[in-house]
C-alpha cells in the first residue's frame, strides 16, 4: 500500500512539477525572444534609416561602412536593397532564399520583424526585415540575418538550471510525501497488525493513537472494540471450563447412585434402564472431560504460549523429542480397542535418520489418542496406517484409513466443536476429538490436515517443523 501510495503521490508531483516547469521554460523563452528583438529591430531601424539617408543622399559608402563593422562585431549579415543597388555583409547574399523572401515582402510594405520563439535546439538563425521610405512610397528594404547562436546558448543553461531546479523540488515533493505516507500509513499498519494479531490469539494490545485525526479515532475504537471481544472469549472460555469442573462433582456422584440404585433393582428391565442412565452419565462424563481439555488448548493457543515453554495445565514443557518414539506408545495402547473394532493397526517403520520436533509430550500423546480413536470409532474393520515423515524441514504424522470417509462438504467443517457427521450419528462420541487436535498441535507450533484418501477413507496429517540442534544452539 506504501509504494501504491508513493507511486501516486510521485506521478502528481511529477505532473505538477512538470507544468510548473514547462510554464517557467516558456516563460524564459519568451523573454529571450523579446529581448533579443527589441534589440535587432532597432538594429534594423537604424540601418533602413540610414540607407534611407543614403538613397536621399546618392552615397552609400557610410552605409556599407557601419554594415561591415556591424557584421565584424556580431557576426550577422545585412543586406540593404536601394534604388540604385543592392549592398551586403557578413556573408549574406540577397540571392538566398530567406533573404529574398523577406525582402519581398518588405517591399510590398510588408515589414516581418516578428522573431519566432527560441527553442534550446532550433535554427541559428532568422530573417528579418522592413522597408523604409515616405508614407506614400516605399524606395527599399534591409534585411537582417539574425544569429540565435548566442540566445539559444543562453536559453540552454536557463533551461538546465530550471531542470536542476525541477529535480530538487521534486526530489523534496517525493521526500516529503515518503513522510506524509509513512505518517498516514503508520497507524494503518499497526491497525492490520493488530488485526492479525487479534484474529491469530485473540488478543489485541491497545494501539497508540497517531497519525490523521481520524485513524487516532479509528485505533481507539479498535483498541476498545478488541479490549471488549477479548474479554468476552475470554469469559465465554472460562465459563466454560468452570461449568465443566463444575458439573463433574454432582454428575460423579449422581453416577455413584445410580451405580447403587442397580443394586437394589430386581427385574432385567430395571437393570437394563440402569445401566442406559450410567451410559448417558459416561456420554455426559466425555463431554466434559473434551471441553476442559478444549478449553485448555484453546487457553494456551490465546496466549501465545511458544513451543519451548509450559503450558498452564501441564507440568511438562515443550522439549525436543521423537515423535516415532510417542506414535509407537500410542499404537500399542490402541491396539486393544482396534482389534475389538475389526480395525487393522500398521505402524510405519521409523525415519532414517530419526527426526525430532518441539513439542509438549502430554500434547502430542493426546493428539495421537484422539487421531487414533477416531479412526477406530468411525472406520472400524478399516486397515490403519500411522506413520512419521520429513520433508523439507516439516516433519509430519500421519494416520491414514481406508474407511467410509467423508465427503468435501462434511470434511471443511469436521474441526467444528461438536460437530458429527450424519452417517455416524449413531456411534458414540463428543465432535470434539478434531476440534481438540487441531488447538493443541496450534498450542505446539504445528497444524493439522485432513485431506481425503484414494480411493476412500481419510488422512489425518499432524505438521511440525523440524527441531534441529545448530538452529537451537
Amino acid at each position: 500500500m506504501r509504494l501504491r501510495v508513493l507511486g501516486i503521490l510521485s506521478l502528481f508531483s511529477i505532473l505538477v512539477v512538470a507544468a510548473v516547469s514547462a510554464s517557467i521554460l516558456a516563460s524564459v523563452s519568451r523573454e529571450l525572444t523579446q529581448e533579443l528583438q527589441i534589440n535587432r529591430v532597432a538594429t534594423l531601424n537604424r540601418f533602413a534609416q540610414v540607407a534611407d539617408d543614403a538613397t536621399s543622399s546618392g552615397d552609400s559608402n557610410q552605409l556599407q561602412r557601419e554594415m561591415a563593422r556591424y557584421s565584424e562585431l556580431y557576426g550577422e549579415g545585412i543586406v540593404v536593397r536601394t534604388p540604385q543597388t543592392t549592398l551586403s555583409s557578413g556573408g549574406v547574399s540577397a540571392d538566398q532564399r530567406e533573404v529574398r523572401d523577406a525582402l519581398a515582402r518588405a517591399r510590398l510594405n510588408l515589414n516581418d520583424t516578428t522573431l519566432e520563439p527560441l527553442q534550446p535546439f532550433g535554427p541559428r538563425s532568422e530573417v528579418i526585415a522592413r522597408s523604409f521610405g515616405t508614407a506614400n512610397q516605399v524606395l527599399g528594404a534591409a534585411a537582417l540575418d539574425v544569429d540565435l547562436g548566442a540566445a539559444q546558448q543562453k536559453l540552454r543553461e536557463r533551461w538546465l538550471q530550471v531542470l536542476l531546479g525541477a529535480f530538487a523540488v521534486w526530489a523534496l515533493l517525493l521526500v516529503g510525501a515518503e513522510r506524509v505516507t509513512a505518517w498516514v500509513l503508520r497507524p494503518v499498519h499497526r491497525l492490520t497488525a493488530a488485526v492479525v494479531d487479534f484474529e491469530e490469539t485473540g488478543r489485541a494490545a491497545r494501539l497508540r493513537e497517531e497519525g490523521p485525526p481520524e485513524l487516532q479515532r479509528l485505533s481507539s475504537a479498535f483498541s476498545t472494540m478488541a479490549e471488549h471481544i477479548g474479554a468476552s472469549m475470554q469469559a465465554q472460555r472460562q465459563l466454560i471450563a468452570d461449568a465443566s469442573h463444575q458439573l463433574r462433582n454432582p454428575i460423579g456422584a449422581l453416577r455413584l447412585r445410580a451405580d447403587l440404585l442397580a443394586l437394589e433393582l430386581e427385574t432385567s428391565a430395571q437393570r437394563a434402564a440402569a445401566a442406559g442412565v450410567t451410559s448417558e452419565l459416561e456420554h455426559v462424563e466425555e463431554i466434559l472431560d473434551g471441553l476442559l481439555r478444549l478449553a485448555a488448548a484453546e487457553h494456551r493457543v490465546q496466549e501465545g504460549k511458544a513451543p519451548g515453554r509450559a503450558g498452564p495445565d501441564f507440568d511438562e514443557g515443550a522439549r525436543p523429542l521423537d515423535p516415532w518414539t510417542v506414535l509407537q506408545e500410542a499404537v500399542e495402547r490402541a491396539e486393544p480397542a482396534a482389534f475389538r473394532a475389526g480395525a487393522r493397526l500398521v505402524l510405519a517403520d521409523p525415519p532414517e535418520p530419526p527426526v525430532r520436533i518441539s513439542c509438549n509430550s502430554m500434547d502430542l500423546s493426546d493428539i495421537i489418542r484422539e487421531l487414533l480413536e477416531n479412526a477406530i470409532k468411525y472406520a472400524s474393520g478399516a486397515n490403519i496406517r500411522v506413520s512419521v515423515s520429513e520433508r523439507e524441514g516439516t516433519v509430519t504424522l500421519e494416520v491414514a484409513d481406508d474407511g467410509p470417509g467423508l465427503s468435501a462438504d462434511e470434511l471443511a467443517a469436521s474441526t467444528t466443536r461438536f460437530w458429527r457427521s450424519p452417517q455416524h450419528r449413531d456411534t458414540r462420541g463428543t465432535g470434539l476429538g478434531l476440534t481438540i487436535v487441531e488447538r493443541l498441535a496450534d498450542a505446539n507450533g504445528g497444524h493439522l490436515v485432513l485431506t481425503l484418501a484414494e480411493p476412500h477413507g481419510l488422512v489425518a496429517k499432524v505438521e511440525f517443523p523440524l527441531y534441529e540442534e545448530a538452529a537451537n544452539a
